[in-house]
């Protein structure tokens, strides 16, 4: 403390999540309808905590093959996020562009449901400000960038074009 006095101050520490804005080859995005056994049902992207073995994007393209049966080879961090001053963990979302499937979905052996739903741009932006999307930290910076009138700059950004 600034007086000399001491004083604990308490932090967490957990494993680093992901969240992944799937991106297919004719531009649609894909939303995740998820339900598990102990949650309602919830809507949002691919996400996971990263395993210790796994770099962030290593469990975001695992993830992306479980949770979607789809892979990509065009890859980019959008942000990195520390939440809170309490927690000690980062939260990272990446841009998976041309998604395609390769393979039957495999969800998790306990009983997790996964349904896809793919978005044009307008149905994305819709679905970011509605109550369902649970991802804040990107929802605000996308946000940011509305309120700015940089709509086209986003949409480059996420999309991927030029």
């Amino acid at each position: 403390m600034f007086d000399w006095q001491k004083k604990i101050f308490e932090k967490a520490k957990r494993a680093d999540t992901i969240d992944v804005i799937a991106i297919t080859k004719d531009e649609r995005i894909v939303i995740i309808e998820e339900q598990q056994p102990w949650r309602d049902i919830c809507y949002g992207f691919v996400g996971w905590t990263c395993e210790p073995n796994e770099t962030p994007l290593q469990t975001a393209q695992r993830e992306l093959i479980e949770e979607t049966w789809m892979q990509s080879e065009n890859w980019e961090l959008f942000n990195s996020y520390s939440i809170s001053s309490k927690i000690d963990y980062q939260s990272h979302i990446f841009i998976a562009r041309d998604c395609e499937i390769i393979q039957q979905q495999q969800l998790d052996i306990w009983g997790e449901k996964i349904t896809l739903h793919y978005l044009n741009w307008d149905q994305f932006i819709d679905f970011l400000a509605s109550d369902r999307c649970k991802v804040q930290e990107f929802t605000w910076d996308v946000l940011r960038m509305m309120y700015h009138w940089k709509e086209k700059e986003l949409k480059e950004l996420i999309l991927g074009k030029s």
